[in-house]
């Protein structure tokens, strides 16, 4: 227990990790999610037909589909930090405005970055932007919430409702390297050579911005700057 929060630590397949339920639903919790292996994750509307299946099944990358919307991510081991942060149904961080309801964990995120070091980190304030490629890859878009260092985003952000209240899927960026993820899709060259060209300036990792965390460091943070009650 953290400040009011149950913590945990999970490893496994990204498909079981996705499809766990909520170790206590009244409480309020936070997982840091450990997958034992690659995996390109889809967003709950995405069609898997934008996915190149023989080259992700080269590559050894399971294909799975998460929950919550948004576009598709790339999990790798290095690549990000994957925390999953649950608020039961009634507690006062719940909103019934699904965008607003990032507000608050946008700031805790916001809060964390620049306590591992990242000079400036922002969370958006909404709404959703527009931007190309985003409805097809999550760190190519800007949602509510979502967090970006020099207008580049640093935090992805999802949720899921059910009766048992709110699930917020969180992606921090240790690395960006589009270029992976998009050698698994089915695209010709010359979309897969303009969206390389996009995707490059529009997320960064911790790496790049010359911060030094493992996914330790980076629950640490976040767990620093939740709500206390």
């Amino acid at each position: 227990m953290s400040a009011g929060w149950t913590v945990s630590r999970l490893g496994g397949a990204a498909a079981e990790l996705h499809a766990r339920g909520w170790a206590d639903p009244a409480l309020r919790g936070v997982t840091l999610c450990l997958p034992e292996g690659p995996a390109l994750v889809l967003g709950s509307t995405q069609d898997t037909e934008v996915v190149d299946r023989s080259r992700s099944a080269a590559a050894g990358v399971a294909l799975v589909r998460r929950r919550t919307g948004g576009g598709m991510v790339l999990l790798r081991p290095g690549d990000l930090v994957w925390v999953d942060v649950d608020v039961p149904a009634g507690d006062r961080l719940g909103d019934d405005d699904v965008a607003r309801a990032f507000a608050w964990l946008g700031q805790a995120w916001a809060g964390a970055a620049a306590d591992l070091g990242v000079s400036g980190p922002r969370p958006h304030p909404g709404p959703t932007e527009e931007r190309r490629w985003g409805r097809l890859v999550c760190f190519a878009g800007l949602g509510p919430g979502e967090v970006t260092v020099r207008g580049r985003k640093l935090v992805g952000l999802a949720q899921r409702r059910t009766r048992a209240g709110a699930r917020f899927q969180c992606a921090l960026l240790l690395r960006w390297e589009p270029s992976a993820l998009l050698g698994l899709l089915a695209l010709d060259d010359a979309e897969r050579a303009s969206a390389a060209e996009d995707l490059a300036s529009a997320a960064i990792g911790l790496s790049e911005l010359g911060v030094g965390a493992g996914a330790e460091d980076v629950l640490d943070a976040l767990l620093g700057r939740l709500p206390a009650s």
